[in-house]
């Protein structure tokens, strides 16, 4: 049985708050927090790459498991805001890693890729040995776009997360996962080459608090749980109202949904992978927990996975 090892991220030191933004954007710094959760973001410097916060984060994983690249059998990249349209960053993350002969495939998915990464490695490892997945994003190079919708560009930071999962020997083993898309909601969220992002923030919304309890519910079900049996949700950080609106809709306490959305923002397909990372640092796990992840995002994609401490 697949388990995950280790998680690691990487933040530019950059941190801009709501009230430097708020003064770009026209609006109020209280707005921002009101209809957001989100009180400051961490924006990379002109000089920091997407595939460069994937190596820090990776290494940091990495530290934290105790392994090295060479362990490593297999890197997957999910990010959507790459600087380029190809190649992807996957190779010169494993490149800049010391792993470059191993296969390193790029994930392109916003918001919900690092989920769909961990549920893949979940399914590879018993191939390919451990397998690293990394979530990087720069998010503040495409809300720097003119025009600016302060409605999008309120909630977006920059950061990297990154999980080791094994085939076995971790503390935390993956019981189940549910994965689903839906193509009818393209137009609803999408970056274009070279435009600022779009988003029908009604439709996200309505649709990401219908979807993300019913995967929630349906991999619970699969694996004979129920939410009260879970001690921690670790949920992709878009939107702090978004997240009690989860909770409430499976009927636990907000508490539960671990939160950092007030910190460094919505990173896209980071946040999740971030948000356990920290977790996993402080309360961390313990034996016998349930964790449940989940995720949504662009395309539309949504996700949840179940694991148990041991």
């Amino acid at each position: 049985m697949a388990a995950i090892r280790a998680f690691g991220a990487y933040l530019p030191t950059r941190v801009v708050g709501n009230a430097e933004l708020a003064a770009r954007l026209g609006c109020d710094a209280s707005w921002i927090r009101d209809v957001s959760g989100i009180e400051e973001r961490h924006y990379a410097g002109a000089d920091e790459t997407v595939a460069g916060m994937a190596v820090e984060a990776s290494r940091k994983c990495l530290e934290r498991a105790g392994a090295v690249a060479g362990d490593v059998g297999l890197i997957i990249v999910s990010s959507g805001s790459g600087e380029r349209r190809f190649p992807g960053p996957a190779a010169q993350v494993a490149q800049q890693l010391g792993a470059a002969q191993i296969p390193a495939i790029d994930l392109p998915m916003a918001s919900a890729g690092g989920l769909f990464g961990m549920a893949l490695a979940a399914t590879l490892a018993p191939q390919y040995g451990s397998v690293l997945v990394v979530a990087p994003e720069k998010m503040s190079s495409i809300m720097a776009r003119e025009p600016a919708d302060p409605g999008t560009a309120i909630l977006f930071g920059d950061g990297a997360g990154a999980c080791l999962i094994a085939a076995d020997g971790g503390p935390a083993h993956i019981i189940g996962h549910v994965l689903h898309s839906d193509g009818s909601f393209a137009d609803d969220l999408r970056l274009e080459f070279d435009s600022p992002l779009l988003m029908n923030g009604r439709s996200v919304i309505l649709q990401a608090s219908r979807k993300i309890p019913a995967a929630i519910h349906e991999v619970l079900e699969k694996n004979n749980r129920k939410p009260q049996d879970v001690e921690v949700f670790l949920m992709h950080q878009a939107n702090q109202n978004l997240i009690d609106r989860v909770a409430r809709a499976i009927q636990v306490e907000p508490p539960k949904f671990y939160s950092n959305i007030a910190r460094y923002g919505n990173t896209s397909s980071a946040s999740m992978l971030i948000a356990a990372s920290e977790w996993w640092q402080n309360p961390g796990p313990h034996a016998g927990q349930t964790i449940c992840f989940a995720a949504f995002g662009a395309g539309f994609h949504w996700c949840a996975l179940l694991a148990e401490l041991r």
